[in-house]
């Protein structure tokens, strides 16, 4: 049993509630060999290799975590609680491989744990971004220890408020509350003309509704809603607003959480090297592309070097009552992040 991933675990840790988290891998870090220090964002990070080495390779983990406290376990060589699996279970194997592993020459290794993953800032993956130039990065994420995640979508948020002055119900006039109806309506038919063609999820938008409410004071009515948007390749944040602006002729729009989606190629040095470190564990390596966000996001927009995702763990668990970490998925994890390491071109 890993000690750090229990001990990391077992740190509750939310968005923008990571600092005992954050302390507790940056002392394990500094323990085992890393040049441990938290960034300016307050993310955890330990770099290993020469200080001079022409190549960096960056492994992005994230330290917070979904909302929502799971009482920590260990039962059928299960690790539950919240983060296991999204994401401290990558994050540690993370730290375990870079510290068992040699690192060739030429090469520098990152470990980092950023924070506010899990809400719109992503403030650590940002600093991080603006900090350092990877030559490879691996950012991490659940994609079970046999696969790698190639790809993510893109993400929009918009909130609409839209205030008017009361009306009696028996006027012909539609209230708010219909306003915020017949908009969503617009955009649930916008995107199915827009997917027509595209079968896979990943290549598909995907709306929806997180909330919606109206509101009174007897001499206004209100209407809040906010709408989220998965974005394909094809489409970026700007471009759906521009679309979402047509869809209103009143009320005020404001967007946020501005993510572009990312897709990766198979054919790079990064993964042929994981692929090959899978096998040398026994797997017979695949492909997974991603509905949902994470920090490839944000670091695959200012870096222009090969990205994937890899961590063990069931990604459905995500943000679950039931989360929680196969053992021996972790330790194989750890083995092939070492052996990937390991196997790093020297130059």
């Amino acid at each position: 049993m890993s000690e750090l991933l229990l001990e990391l675990v077992r740190r509750y840790s939310p968005s923008y509630h990571e600092a005992d988290a954050v302390r507790c891998l940056t002392s394990w870090m500094g323990a085992h060999g890393f040049e441990a220090f938290i960034d300016s964002a307050g993310s955890a990070c330990g770099l290993r290799g020469a200080p001079d080495a022409p190549n960096l390779l960056v492994l992005l983990g994230h330290i917070d975590t979904y909302p929502g406290e799971i009482p920590v376990r260990i039962e059928d060589g299960k690790l539950y609680g919240r983060g296991s699996v999204d994401a401290k279970g990558a994050l540690c194997a993370f730290a375990e491989a870079a510290a068992a592993a040699v690192i060739p020459a030429g090469w520098r290794v990152l470990v980092a744990g950023a924070v506010e993953e899990e809400c719109p800032t992503s403030r650590g993956a940002r600093t991080i971004a603006a900090h350092f130039r990877p030559a490879l990065c691996i950012i991490g994420e659940p994609s079970g220890a046999r696969r790698l995640t190639l790809g993510y979508k893109g993400r929009l948020l918009v909130d609409y408020t839209l205030t008017r002055p009361c009306a009696h119900s028996a006027r012909p006039e539609a209230s708010v509350g219909a306003a915020g109806a017949a908009l969503w309506m617009r955009v649930l038919a916008w995107a199915e003309a827009a997917n027509a063609g595209y079968d896979r999820f990943f290549d598909q938008v995907m709306p929806n509704l997180n909330a919606i409410n109206t509101s009174s004071d007897h001499f206004y009515d209100t209407l809040t809603m906010t709408i989220g948007f998965r974005l394909p390749p094809r489409l970026t944040p700007e471009a759906v607003y521009e679309t979402l602006q047509t869809f209103v002729s009143d009320g005020q729009l404001r967007p946020y959480s501005q993510e572009r989606a990312y897709q990766g190629d198979k054919n790079n040095p990064l993964v042929r090297g994981m692929l090959a470190a899978i096998r040398a564990q026994g797997g017979r390596p695949d492909f997974v592309l991603k509905t949902g966000t994470s920090d490839m996001n944000v670091v695959g927009a200012v870096w222009e070097c090969p990205i994937v995702a890899y961590g063990p763990g069931d990604s459905s668990l995500d943000h679950t009552p039931d989360e929680h970490l196969p053992l021996d998925e972790y330790a194989l994890a750890v083995a092939t992040l070492r052996c990937f390491i390991e196997n790093l071109p020297a130059s």
